[in-house]
């Protein structure tokens, strides 16, 4: 249950043997004024809520223990998160990544989702923020199993349909480029059901399986950026969220410094491609996710304030910003405000919007018409 503090303060230890998390992002490339100003945020964000959604892994990371021994560990998982919760401590989102519905783990998988749902709701219920990770997808008809597996336990639980969400890890080239020419992928936000809450890139098995050496298995690879292209135009529109995948490459021992600068990197790229969630392995990987986020978002601030207050006070700009740029605009305000990067007061100050507006200029006039269609203008009341 004290999981996230202890990463947070492993975080900031790992900082402060950089000379500080100032001094850690001026390492890592960032300009010494924007390092001012993210440095005090990324500490208090390291202080509050350092991890923001976690993963308790029974596949890969766990392996095959028995049984037995499985089956304690998941009951007690559960446990752990019911405990986190009542004191106040579990993480925004958290829950399991199960084995695969691959012949030889299907079978675990199933049970272990069943005792893991089953031991939250027996404690008092499943939390706002339970996610559920379907990994080394092959197949669409396993998401079809396994929405047919989430309706059961909701039926078992008496949970209101659709309570069960889950996330699919895209790791297989079965998935991104069928026999027929086609991407599977892209029909999972249907064959979901409207289950779907995301797609995460599986780094590491993707670009194994397409016989790429582990010295360059990266987020970086062209393999993976083709994949993750494929993700996005597949879930455009539906709602579903994208997360890019992790680095192993962790900033312990000598090669600290050059692992951080690796990772900042990583996650500033995965920003920059429409990708605004990725995993990390280990707590000194942190601050350099914080760092380089907070960063990207104060790097664009100025000129996207700029634009937006053009938009507020009807006044024309350098820019001709349409209907669709404005949305990107304050989308991307609203995601710099919602992860710590830019304060509301900011924005009001500089944009005349205030929450609701921004959020409204970010979303105007949409709704969700059937699982994972939007709506079209037409529709909307």
């Amino acid at each position: 249950p004290d999981l996230p503090a202890v990463w947070g303060s492993a975080a900031l230890a790992a900082a402060a043997s950089a000379g500080g998390v100032e001094a850690l992002a001026r390492a890592v490339g960032i300009p010494p004024d924007i390092s001012a100003v993210v440095a005090p945020r990324v500490e208090h964000k390291l202080e509050r809520e350092p991890v923001e959604d976690l993963r308790i892994d029974f596949e890969d990371g766990y392996g095959d223990r028995g049984d037995d021994v499985e089956d304690a560990d998941v009951v007690r998982a559960a446990e752990h998160v019911a405990a986190a919760i009542d004191a106040g401590t579990a993480t925004p989102f958290v829950g399991i990544r199960f084995k695969s519905f691959e012949a030889a783990t299907r079978a675990r998988g199933i049970r272990t989702l069943d005792l893991f749902v089953t031991a939250l709701v027996d404690r008092g219920g499943l939390p706002d923020g339970l996610a559920l990770t379907l990994p080394k997808v092959s197949t669409v008809e396993q998401v079809e199993a396994m929405a047919d597996v989430a309706a059961a336990l909701e039926r078992a639980h008496g949970l209101p349909d659709g309570r069960l969400r889950f996330e699919v890890q895209v790791e297989t080239p079965q998935l991104v480029l069928g026999p027929e020419g086609v991407a599977p992928v892209s029909r999972i936000p249907h064959a979901a059901r409207g289950r779907a809450a995301g797609l995460h890139f599986g780094t590491y098995d993707y670009t194994a399986a397409l016989g790429i050496a582990a010295p360059h298995q990266s987020l970086e690879h062209p393999a993976a950026d083709h994949a993750k292209q494929v993700m996005q135009l597949a879930v455009a529109g539906t709602g579903v969220r994208l997360s890019d995948g992790s680095s192993n490459v962790l900033p312990i021992g000598d090669r600290a410094d050059e692992a951080w600068r690796l990772h900042a990197r990583v996650v500033r790229r995965s920003l920059e491609r429409g990708f605004a969630q990725g995993w990390d392995l280990h707590p000194a990987q942190l601050p350099t996710r914080f760092i380089a986020t907070y960063a990207y978002y104060r790097d664009g601030w100025t000129e996207a304030s700029a634009r937006l207050r053009h938009v507020h006070d009807r006044t024309a700009g350098a820019v001709l910003d349409e209907p669709a740029t404005v949305r990107a605009l304050a989308g991307f305000v609203l995601r710099g405000v919602q992860c710590g990067a830019i304060t509301p007061d900011e924005v009001e100050a500089a944009t005349g919007l205030d929450a609701p507006s921004l959020a409204a200029h970010a979303s105007p006039r949409r709704t969700t018409s059937g699982p994972g269609r939007p709506a079209t203008d037409e529709e909307v009341p």
